[in-house]
């Protein structure tokens, strides 16, 4: 597996776990109903090994694919994808857009809240929005980060680490949300306990994810010596069984809504 650099995204890293991590989209769009859409349009489409199962189950539909990062762009479109880099925040949609999927992206951005009552304002009745964010700013990997991270050794280089708490919200709060913008709503949240093998795997994970922010504040050096800082910290939340495997509980909230 290689290993990213600097702070761009690297497809290499991310589908090292695609099947698990694309199982929470695969029940995501099993709750949307739309039988045939003109144009389906997926914000943060990685590096589109999702996004093209959306061309399978809706041939006729247009599929539109953005993502911020030029490196996940461009392995979308050696997928054949049209997929084109952009802001999620700068996206409107289409006149014909029948289904807007945000799968693991929202949580990127602090006022997304704002941005889903835009959509639902902005889409045509009938339309759908489905989206999944991670549940878990607070399990035992996350609060690790955060707690290497205000270590004095890393307090200068990582002054301006984001990852905090409370980046989204529960079911209730987006369901409240949206059924106050004008949609029916059906919310949920799960937990799927993830079952990984290898030296490191916990850290393998959230290598490709979670830790970005702080990969982009750090010298090559200075994130190797913060990954191996990271290893016991992480091994003493997440011990690794007897028969070699690990066991990785993760928490993700599913929102479905159609515009009324």
């Amino acid at each position: 597996m290689t290993v990213q650099t600097g702070g761009m995204w690297n497809p290499d890293v991310y589908l090292a776990f695609a099947d698990q991590r694309g199982r929470p989209f695969y029940d995501l769009l099993a709750r949307v109903n739309a039988d045939a859409p003109r144009r389906v349009t997926d914000l943060g489409c990685g590096p589109g090994n999702l996004t093209a199962t959306l061309a399978a189950r809706w041939p006729n539909a247009v599929i539109e694919a953005w993502d911020s990062s030029p490196e996940m762009v461009a392995a979308a479109q050696e997928r054949g994808l049209d997929a084109r880099v952009g802001d999620v925040r700068d996206w409107s949609p289409a006149p014909d857009t029948d289904v807007v999927v945000s799968n693991a992206t929202l949580q990127w951005i602090p006022d997304h809240s704002a941005l889903l009552v835009r959509w639902a304002q902005q889409l045509a009745a009938g339309s759908w929005i489905a989206i999944q964010v991670p549940g878990n700013f607070d399990a035992p990997s996350h609060r690790a980060v955060r707690e290497l991270a205000r270590r004095e050794r890393w307090a200068e280089p990582l002054r301006d680490f984001p990852f905090r708490e409370g980046q989204v919200d529960g079911p209730a709060g987006y369901a409240g949300l949206l059924t106050d913008a004008g949609c029916a709503v059906d919310a949920w949240e799960t937990t799927y306990i993830h079952e990984l093998t290898g030296e490191n795997p916990v850290l393998d994970w959230i290598t490709g994810t979670a830790l970005r922010p702080v990969r982009s504040r750090l010298s090559d050096p200075e994130w190797d010596e913060f990954r191996a800082e990271l290893i016991p910290l992480l091994d003493e939340s997440y011990p690794r069984r007897s028969d070699g495997r690990t066991f990785f509980p993760f928490r993700r909230i599913f929102v479905v809504a159609q515009v009324r």
